[in-house]
Protein backbone atom coordinates (compact mmCIF):
# COMPACT_ATOMS: atom_id res chain seq x y z
CA UNK A 1 0.00 0.00 0.00
CA UNK A 2 1.96 2.72 -1.66
CA UNK A 3 1.34 6.10 0.92
CA UNK A 4 -0.08 9.51 -1.08
CA UNK A 5 0.56 13.21 -0.44
CA UNK A 6 -2.14 13.51 2.13
CA UNK A 7 -2.04 10.58 4.06
CA UNK A 8 -4.67 10.72 6.42
CA UNK A 9 -8.40 13.54 6.02
CA UNK A 10 -11.03 13.84 8.97
CA UNK A 11 -13.54 15.61 8.35
CA UNK A 12 -15.89 17.05 10.54
CA UNK A 13 -15.66 13.81 12.95
CA UNK A 14 -17.37 12.88 16.05
CA UNK A 15 -16.49 10.05 18.78
CA UNK A 16 -19.87 9.79 21.37
CA UNK A 17 -19.43 7.38 24.05
CA UNK A 18 -23.01 6.89 25.69
CA UNK A 19 -22.98 7.03 29.48
CA UNK A 20 -26.30 6.36 31.14
CA UNK A 21 -28.63 8.49 29.63
CA UNK A 22 -25.84 11.17 28.58
CA UNK A 23 -24.03 11.64 25.62
CA UNK A 24 -20.24 12.62 25.68
CA UNK A 25 -18.57 14.03 22.87
CA UNK A 26 -15.36 12.78 23.16
CA UNK A 27 -14.25 14.43 19.32
CA UNK A 28 -16.86 17.02 18.47
CA UNK A 29 -16.75 18.03 14.36
CA UNK A 30 -12.94 18.12 14.35
CA UNK A 31 -11.66 18.32 11.38
CA UNK A 32 -7.72 17.80 10.62
CA UNK A 33 -5.38 17.22 7.18
CA UNK A 34 -2.14 14.41 7.70
CA UNK A 35 0.38 14.96 4.67
CA UNK A 36 3.51 12.58 4.31
CA UNK A 37 6.39 14.16 6.07
CA UNK A 38 4.49 16.14 9.11
CA UNK A 39 5.42 15.42 12.25
CA UNK A 40 2.12 16.84 14.83
CA UNK A 41 2.16 16.96 18.14
CA UNK A 42 -1.35 16.90 19.65
CA UNK A 43 -1.42 18.27 23.09
CA UNK A 44 -3.75 20.05 25.55
CA UNK A 45 -5.42 19.28 28.88
CA UNK A 46 -6.55 15.72 30.09
CA UNK A 47 -9.52 14.54 28.82
CA UNK A 48 -9.52 16.99 25.82
CA UNK A 49 -9.71 14.03 23.46
CA UNK A 50 -5.69 13.59 22.02
CA UNK A 51 -5.51 9.84 22.21
CA UNK A 52 -9.58 9.33 21.00
CA UNK A 53 -8.44 11.50 17.85
CA UNK A 54 -5.13 9.09 17.74
CA UNK A 55 -6.87 6.41 17.57
CA UNK A 56 -9.19 7.06 15.15
CA UNK A 57 -6.94 8.54 13.19
CA UNK A 58 -5.04 5.06 13.10
CA UNK A 59 -7.85 2.99 12.66
CA UNK A 60 -7.50 1.73 15.95
CA UNK A 61 -11.40 2.89 17.02
CA UNK A 62 -14.18 4.39 14.09
CA UNK A 63 -16.14 7.81 14.15
CA UNK A 64 -19.44 7.73 15.51
CA UNK A 65 -19.99 10.60 12.63
CA UNK A 66 -18.12 12.12 9.57
CA UNK A 67 -16.03 11.24 7.22
CA UNK A 68 -12.42 9.54 7.43
CA UNK A 69 -10.34 9.31 4.20
CA UNK A 70 -6.81 7.31 5.16
CA UNK A 71 -4.54 6.78 2.02
CA UNK A 72 -6.99 7.74 -0.53
CA UNK A 73 -9.72 5.70 0.68
CA UNK A 74 -12.73 6.21 2.45
CA UNK A 75 -12.81 4.34 6.05
CA UNK A 76 -15.62 6.03 7.44
CA UNK A 77 -18.74 7.99 6.36
CA UNK A 78 -22.37 8.29 7.54
CA UNK A 79 -22.22 6.09 10.07
CA UNK A 80 -20.58 3.39 7.75
CA UNK A 81 -16.74 1.76 7.88
CA UNK A 82 -14.95 -0.79 6.41
CA UNK A 83 -15.13 -4.58 8.30
CA UNK A 84 -12.61 -5.70 10.42
CA UNK A 85 -10.50 -7.41 8.62
CA UNK A 86 -10.03 -4.12 6.02
CA UNK A 87 -9.13 -2.25 8.42
CA UNK A 88 -6.45 -4.63 10.35
CA UNK A 89 -5.00 -4.97 6.53
CA UNK A 90 -4.84 -0.84 6.82
CA UNK A 91 -3.40 -1.07 10.23
CA UNK A 92 -0.71 -3.75 9.52
CA UNK A 93 0.45 -2.24 6.23
CA UNK A 94 0.31 2.11 6.87
CA UNK A 95 0.78 2.51 10.84
CA UNK A 96 3.08 1.76 13.51
CA UNK A 97 1.94 2.08 17.09
CA UNK A 98 3.69 2.66 20.16
CA UNK A 99 2.32 3.38 23.82
CA UNK A 100 3.15 4.74 27.14
CA UNK A 101 3.65 1.20 28.14
CA UNK A 102 6.44 -0.69 26.31
CA UNK A 103 4.74 -3.95 25.79
CA UNK A 104 7.77 -6.05 25.47
CA UNK A 105 7.53 -9.53 26.18
CA UNK A 106 9.76 -9.83 29.57
CA UNK A 107 11.26 -13.50 28.63
CA UNK A 108 12.17 -12.62 24.74
CA UNK A 109 15.20 -11.03 24.43
CA UNK A 110 15.43 -7.49 22.40
CA UNK A 111 15.97 -8.75 18.92
CA UNK A 112 13.13 -11.59 19.37
CA UNK A 113 10.41 -8.90 20.97
CA UNK A 114 11.26 -7.24 17.59
CA UNK A 115 11.20 -9.67 15.68
CA UNK A 116 7.51 -10.80 17.08
CA UNK A 117 5.18 -9.07 14.46
CA UNK A 118 6.33 -11.44 11.81
CA UNK A 119 4.58 -14.22 14.37
CA UNK A 120 1.68 -12.74 12.23
CA UNK A 121 2.98 -12.68 8.72
CA UNK A 122 5.95 -13.81 7.14
CA UNK A 123 9.08 -11.43 5.69
CA UNK A 124 12.23 -12.63 4.03
CA UNK A 125 15.19 -11.42 5.73
CA UNK A 126 13.72 -10.03 8.32
CA UNK A 127 16.17 -10.68 10.88
CA UNK A 128 18.92 -8.84 8.75
CA UNK A 129 16.51 -5.90 8.17
CA UNK A 130 15.74 -6.06 11.95
CA UNK A 131 19.56 -5.82 13.46
CA UNK A 132 20.06 -3.07 11.07
CA UNK A 133 17.36 -1.22 12.84
CA UNK A 134 18.01 -1.92 15.84
CA UNK A 135 22.07 -0.48 15.12
CA UNK A 136 20.25 3.03 13.89
CA UNK A 137 18.48 3.16 17.51
CA UNK A 138 21.88 2.44 19.22
CA UNK A 139 20.98 -0.91 20.61
CA UNK A 140 23.34 -3.35 18.32
CA UNK A 141 25.07 -4.29 21.89
CA UNK A 142 21.60 -4.88 23.43
CA UNK A 143 20.45 -7.28 21.11
CA UNK A 144 20.57 -10.61 23.33
CA UNK A 145 19.60 -9.13 26.63
CA UNK A 146 16.07 -9.51 28.19
CA UNK A 147 13.95 -6.19 29.06
CA UNK A 148 14.86 -6.63 32.59
CA UNK A 149 18.14 -5.23 31.73
CA UNK A 150 17.46 -2.22 29.97
CA UNK A 151 17.05 1.33 31.38
CA UNK A 152 13.37 2.65 30.23
CA UNK A 153 15.03 4.49 27.23
CA UNK A 154 16.28 1.65 25.97
CA UNK A 155 12.94 -0.17 25.65
CA UNK A 156 11.21 2.41 24.68
CA UNK A 157 13.37 2.26 21.77
CA UNK A 158 13.17 -1.46 20.90
CA UNK A 159 9.27 -0.62 20.96
CA UNK A 160 9.86 2.18 18.61
CA UNK A 161 11.82 -0.22 16.29
CA UNK A 162 9.33 -2.99 16.71
CA UNK A 163 6.61 -0.54 14.91
CA UNK A 164 8.71 -0.15 12.38
CA UNK A 165 9.75 -3.10 11.50
CA UNK A 166 6.88 -3.24 8.41
CA UNK A 167 8.12 -0.06 7.36
CA UNK A 168 4.91 1.86 7.77
CA UNK A 169 4.16 5.31 6.50
CA UNK A 170 2.97 6.86 9.76
CA UNK A 171 3.99 6.14 13.36
CA UNK A 172 1.41 7.18 16.07
CA UNK A 173 2.73 7.82 19.42
CA UNK A 174 0.52 8.25 22.76
CA UNK A 175 2.48 9.58 25.54
CA UNK A 176 5.57 7.73 24.32
CA UNK A 177 7.63 9.38 27.10
CA UNK A 178 5.00 8.96 30.22
CA UNK A 179 7.35 6.88 32.17
CA UNK A 180 10.43 8.10 31.60
CA UNK A 181 12.54 10.88 33.39
CA UNK A 182 13.53 14.08 31.48
CA UNK A 183 16.91 12.72 30.19
CA UNK A 184 15.35 9.42 28.59
CA UNK A 185 12.19 11.80 27.28
CA UNK A 186 15.00 14.01 25.32
CA UNK A 187 16.23 11.08 23.93
CA UNK A 188 12.96 9.29 22.62
CA UNK A 189 12.37 12.84 21.61
CA UNK A 190 15.53 13.40 19.41
CA UNK A 191 14.84 9.66 18.22
CA UNK A 192 11.40 10.61 16.46
CA UNK A 193 13.19 14.04 15.47
CA UNK A 194 15.76 11.92 13.58
CA UNK A 195 13.03 9.49 11.61
CA UNK A 196 11.12 12.42 10.70
CA UNK A 197 13.82 14.58 9.67
CA UNK A 198 16.02 12.16 8.23
CA UNK A 199 14.20 9.11 6.85
CA UNK A 200 10.79 11.32 6.17
CA UNK A 201 8.71 8.97 8.33
CA UNK A 202 5.30 10.94 9.19
CA UNK A 203 4.73 11.18 13.04
CA UNK A 204 1.73 11.60 15.27
CA UNK A 205 2.50 12.05 18.68
CA UNK A 206 0.04 12.79 21.59
CA UNK A 207 1.90 14.04 24.78
CA UNK A 208 1.77 16.16 27.86
CA UNK A 209 5.06 16.99 27.53
CA UNK A 210 5.84 20.29 26.40
CA UNK A 211 9.28 19.83 25.62
CA UNK A 212 8.85 16.68 23.64
CA UNK A 213 6.02 18.43 21.54
CA UNK A 214 8.47 21.29 20.90
CA UNK A 215 10.60 19.21 18.79
CA UNK A 216 7.59 18.03 16.11
CA UNK A 217 6.98 20.85 13.47
CA UNK A 218 3.75 21.90 14.13
CA UNK A 219 1.43 21.11 17.23
CA UNK A 220 -2.24 21.16 17.61
CA UNK A 221 -3.94 21.95 20.99
CA UNK A 222 -7.27 20.59 22.13
CA UNK A 223 -9.98 21.16 24.16
CA UNK A 224 -13.44 19.65 24.82
CA UNK A 225 -12.93 17.38 21.58
CA UNK A 226 -11.99 20.00 19.20
CA UNK A 227 -8.99 21.67 17.66
CA UNK A 228 -8.15 25.57 19.23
Amino acid sequence: MSPVSTIIEASQIKKIYQRGTEKIAAINGLSVTINSGDFIAFVGPSGSGKTTLLNLLGCLDNPSEGKLVVNGRTVHENGRGLSEKQLTRIRRELFGYIFQKFYLIPTLTVLENVLVPFTFFRKENAEKDIIGLLTKLGLEKRMNHLPGELSGGEMQRVAIARALVNRPAVLLADEPTGNLDSERSREIGQVLRDLNQEDGLTILLVTHNIELASMAKTTITLRDGRII
